[in-house]
């Protein structure tokens, strides 16, 4: 018992209204256990204010007092711990340092102080608080943990320990105040506002540690977009360079073509001039020749020699057709230049036109998370999407009206052709329009029933024959839906309800990001209030879904 009392912690020991190791243990039907003089203290106040008995750390009321038994388990841990730490306490000798409590009543090197008593309102350490423990006088003095700030815990006007709390002026106060200026206010015991303000931090610091964990994830989820900026970045560019360095290498190969059918060109013209070139040179020389002997048969001054020399030469050979080489503007090549510049504009423009495109496509890439939702009603509109009921899903006994916008349940077949798509035994319909990105809608519900209704978003995969949970919106993974009645709000997804609070409204507004997996359900009257939101992630398009009891409707409004 001793081995266990030394390794218990002395404050769970402690009774919280004289925060003094137990006296006399006795524990109450709520399980709290007291010092039985305490106790009866207590509650004997409590019968003079005529309040009900109650348990000073949970409020726990009992209608008549308990009876008081001594719980002997607690009174034999008690003693073995007091045991303990008087066997214990010399080795616990030691002088005050820098941060401890020091003996008051030590002199010289004082020893570190075991003990402060608020009715003494001075610290001792073990040698000098034996009179505590073995004198009767000092049997109601209150010895608690060793402060340096024990003065903050006598009353200044009273000069008594200030041991209780008042909860209508939130402050520590004493005995005597709560009988003078904090008279008739609520008072307990200071343990047991501690008790109760200590659930409390342990709530808040919960969600502190809530927050934290989601921030820590907010900050992954970040780090990871941040890589995936950059791989996406890094990849985008790599894959450009590479189809603009194959179209660049297209117009260095058909630079290279034209440039060889030039050249070939050139040669074959330059060729057939030099040919002909030659010829008319064979011929000048001809020409040359006979006309230098044509003048020495001129200077002849024998004219039979004269007429014999010139009727023996032979007859001149005909000449090319001097208009084939008539002198003319030449183009030889200039219209390959022309029409490779037209290239050149036509390729830039094209280039002017797509590069829009693309500096469009870099500058519109969501390369951060998700925008905030929208706060104003003004906000919302803007993501307004035009919404139409589809025929071909709508139960029978439901009845499209409004430009197929507005759906009422009739209680009765309205004799719908039959069609794979229809819902045949639930009172619902989906909308034509499939949704991804951002989207807003407004629903206004009603009838001269007002049985309900329920506004939805489901996959175009959900099943639509039978009664089971597969084909009813919110019953299964494939949708989600929000259900509206006089009686309030709830929401469903895979067959888990969650009941809402809400103002009422016949206009409620649902908005959808679809990428970050947003869904959001408003009341929209004066002001738009949030009634539930949903964070999860969509793998397909969403329809929106409405079902409706008898006697109700409810309309997509135009907005």
């Amino acid at each position: 018992m001793a081995q266990a009392a030394a390794q218990l912690d002395p404050e769970i020991l402690t009774c919280c209204l004289c925060l003094e190791l137990l006296k006399n243990p006795v524990t109450i039907p709520c399980g709290h256990s007291y010092c039985r003089k305490c106790l009866q203290n207590h509650w004997d106040e409590q019968t003079k204010e005529r309040r009900v008995n109650d348990c000073p750390q949970c409020r726990r009321a009992f209608t008549a007092r308990p009876d008081l038994e001594k719980n002997t388990l607690l009174a034999a841990l008690v003693e073995s711990l007091e045991k303990t730490e008087v066997q214990a306490a010399p080795a616990a000798h030691c002088y005050a340092g820098a941060g401890d409590v020091a003996c008051d009543v030590c002199t010289g090197r004082k020893l570190k102080a075991l003990k402060s008593c608020l009715d003494c309102r001075a610290s001792y350490c073990d040698s000098h608080l034996q009179p505590h423990r073995q004198s009767s006088t000092f049997k109601k003095h209150k010895l608690v943990e060793p402060s340096q700030q024990r003065q903050e815990n006598i009353c200044p006007r009273h000069d008594e320990a200030m041991k209780l709390f008042c909860r209508t002026d939130q402050k520590i106060i004493c005995g005597f105040c709560s009988v003078e200026e904090h008279k008739g206010h609520d008072t307990v015991a200071a343990a047991a506002e501690r008790t109760e303000r200590q659930r409390e931090l342990e709530e808040t610091r919960q969600k502190i540690q809530q927050k934290i964990q989601h921030t820590e994830e907010d900050l992954k989820v970040l780090q990871k977009e941040v890589e995936s900026i950059n791989g996406s970045a890094d990849k985008a560019v790599k894959d450009s360079k590479k189809i603009l360095t194959q179209m660049i290498r297209l117009l260095e190969k058909r630079h290279s073509e034209v440039q060889q059918q030039v050249r070939s060109t050139q040669g074959a013209a330059v060729s057939r001039v030099k040919e002909l070139q030659k010829k008319l040179e064979q011929e000048m020389t001809e020409l040359k020749r006979r006309d230098a002997e044509l003048e020495k048969i001129s200077r002849t001054l024998d004219h039979s020699q004269f007429l014999h020399s010139f009727s023996s030469l032979p007859a001149l050979s005909p000449s090319p057709d001097s208009s084939s080489l008539e002198i003319r503007p030449q183009r030889h090549f200039e219209d390959v230049a022309a029409a490779v510049a037209k290239l050149r504009d036509e390729i830039q423009k094209v280039l002017m036109e797509n590069q829009t495109n693309i500096s469009g496509t870099v500058s519109n890439v969501d390369a951060l998370l998700p925008e905030p939702e929208p706060r104003s009603r003004e906000d919302f509109l803007r993501y307004y999407r035009k919404l139409t009921l589809d025929p071909n899903t709508v139960n029978k006994c439901l009845l499209l009206s409004e430009e197929d916008r507005k759906v009422t349940n009739m209680g009765e077949d309205q004799y719908h052709d039959d069609h794979p798509d229809r819902f045949t035994d639930w009172w619902q319909v989906l909308s034509r329009e499939g949704l991804t990105g951002r989207c807003y809608w407004e629903v206004e519900w009603g009838g001269w029933w007002w049985g309900g209704v329920g506004l939805a978003v489901a996959y175009k995969t959900i099943v639509r024959a039978g009664t089971t949970e597969e084909s009813e919106f919110g019953s299964n993974g494939k949708s989600w839906r929000l259900y509206c009645s006089l009686d309030g709000y709830d929401f469903h997804h895979d067959n888990v309800t969650t009941y809402l609070s809400g103002p009422e409204s016949s206009r409620l507004g649902v908005y959808l990001d679809h990428r970050a997996g947003l869904l959001s359900f408003y009341s929209v009257s004066g002001t738009m209030e949030l009634l539930h939101r949903v964070q999860t992630s969509f793998t397909q398009p969403l329809h929106v879904g409405l079902g409706v009891n008898t006697g109700s409707s409810a309309e997509l409004m135009k907005l």
